[in-house]
């Protein structure tokens, strides 16, 4: 959904808006960098196996502001209602640490649409880096044409912006 970055700098060059990590080696790359994002959804897990002693210790500073039950290859309802409230809560100002239960991978979608315009959403790609998604009405589109095609139910898509 968007350019592949390998370091944070480029990442977030430019960037004006609340930065939201989708993912823990994510989420690690930026705290390193000494930019925490403002919204983190992690879920203890890299490629569906445990993340390293080096993430998960890192990621261990940061306590969870909500713990979220989201099957793999889902988004469930608790997943994007606290996703909503968390970047309503860092336009504030504040930062919200988000543990799934089960996997976040897909939260990337309601991310995009939940997030203010200039905001950045970053989720990683495997073997590649971090992907940067510009939230924009473009993105925006792209990613309600993709939800229109997952089988996503009525009251998911009612809790998004």
């Amino acid at each position: 959904m968007g350019p592949v970055f390998t370091e944070v700098p480029e990442l977030l060059a430019g960037a004006d808006g609340p930065v939201i990590a989708v993912g823990d080696v994510v989420t690690y790359h930026l705290l390193r960098a000494g930019r925490p994002p403002d919204v983190a959804l992690v879920d203890g897990r890299t490629e569906r196996e445990a993340v390293d002693p080096d993430v998960a210790a890192a990621l261990d500073e940061f306590p969870p502001d909500a713990v979220v039950p989201n099957e793999p290859g889902t988004l469930s309802a608790e997943l994007v209602a606290a996703l909503v409230s968390a970047v309503r809560a860092a336009t504030g100002g504040e930062r919200t640490v988000i543990s799934v239960e089960g996997e976040e991978d897909l939260a990337t979608l309601p991310a995009v649409l939940s997030a203010p315009e200039g905001a950045l959403v970053v989720y990683g790609q495997p073997g590649e880096g971090m992907v940067r998604v510009a939230v924009d009405a473009e993105t925006r589109g792209q990613v309600r044409e993709l939800l229109g095609e997952l089988d996503t139910e009525e009251r998911l898509v009612s809790l998004l912006p």
